[in-house]
């Protein structure tokens, strides 16, 4: 049988999912009588506590609204899946510049019954990713908070953006959505000044502040994480690359991420384009795709190539 305090955390807990509950329904989901609860909202009004109560029909009781209040009640697994989600923010890239996953994380040990605390620190203590993220950059929450809510109520936004090349302009954007991709936050959004859609890396956007203006409307049936991930692949980096695989398309697009070029069928040959900065590199990853090749160009990747080879060849 559930303890008085237990029955009025689950109490405050209904209270604060339902806006309206009437005593009946309380009652029924907490296997008490009307009058057990009569008494137990009266203890949370002595605490403090500011329920409010209905009369007539329709009426019943309701915390204040905009009044939230502890304690955190996580099911086994509901602590998992919380917990689960903020390793996983720090560990793939994906924490702000406050590192608020550990705070929060804090927070939860704090909270939880110590036989669950051990559990989630055994959690916490034996779970590995396969793929650490390298080069991650972690982004204000202000900043990430007051984006989305720019491209969920469809409003402007205006920023300093730094560029790569460290310059600083003034922009207005209508933000059309957030995309993360390997430990960085990115803004799929149409640039009014000019006149297109661009991608922009979040963490070189400075003091954003959300305008009035309704923000251009983004084209029909436009996918955000298609836009980002398109314009990823295209950077225009020293070197055009292009390299038929001995692959089936189907399979090439399993072993290479869009992000990192783009595969297409010519006479049922699967070509591999895309750019980079080191040749060295693109080497190294058609080696790691486990299949024949044939670099089309440029000329100055096959000696990369062979470079690699002879070096694997006397390892």
């Amino acid at each position: 049988m559930a303890s008085p305090t237990s029955r009025l955390l689950a109490l405050l807990e209904s209270l604060q999912a339902q806006p309206v509950a009437t005593g009946r329904e309380l009652a029924e989901r907490l296997g008490i009588d009307i009058r057990t609860l009569r008494r137990h909202v009266a203890a949370l009004q002595e605490l403090g506590i500011p329920i409010e109560g209905q009369r007539g029909v329709g009426g019943g009781y309701r915390m204040r609204p905009g009044y939230r209040l502890p304690p955190l009640m996580l099911s086994d697994d509901e602590a998992v899946v919380v917990v689960l989600g903020l390793i996983a923010a720090q560990r793939l890239g994906l924490d702000t510049q406050s590192a608020a996953a550990d705070g929060a994380l804090t927070k939860i040990h704090r909270v939880l019954p110590t036989r669950l605390r051990g559990r989630v620190e055994a959690l916490e203590a034996t779970l590995g990713f396969v793929e650490p993220v390298a080069g991650a950059a972690p982004v204000p929450g202000e900043t990430v908070l007051l984006l989305a809510d720019a491209v969920r109520r469809r409003k402007r936004v205006r920023v300093r953006y730094r560029s790569f090349s460290g310059e600083l302009t003034e922009r207005e954007l209508s933000p059309h959505g957030l995309v993360v991709n390997a430990g960085r936050w990115y803004l799929a959004a149409h640039d009014h000044g000019r006149g297109e859609l661009r991608t922009f890396r979040v963490d070189r956007v400075q003091r954003p502040a959300l305008e009035d203006a309704a923000a251009e409307a983004a084209p029909e049936g436009f996918d955000p994480v298609a836009y980002v991930t398109s314009s990823l692949a295209s950077v225009p980096w020293t070197w055009e690359i292009e390299v038929e695989l001995d692959l089936p398309l189907e399979r090439a697009t399993a072993r290479v991420p869009a992000t990192l070029g783009q595969l297409v069928e010519e006479d049922g040959t699967t070509v591999l384009c895309m750019r980079a900065e080191s040749l060295d590199w693109v080497a190294s990853l058609l080696a790691g795709l486990g299949c024949g090749f044939t670099v089309r160009r440029p000329d100055e990747l096959r000696a990369s190539v062979r470079a690699l080879a002879a070096r694997l060849a006397t390892a």
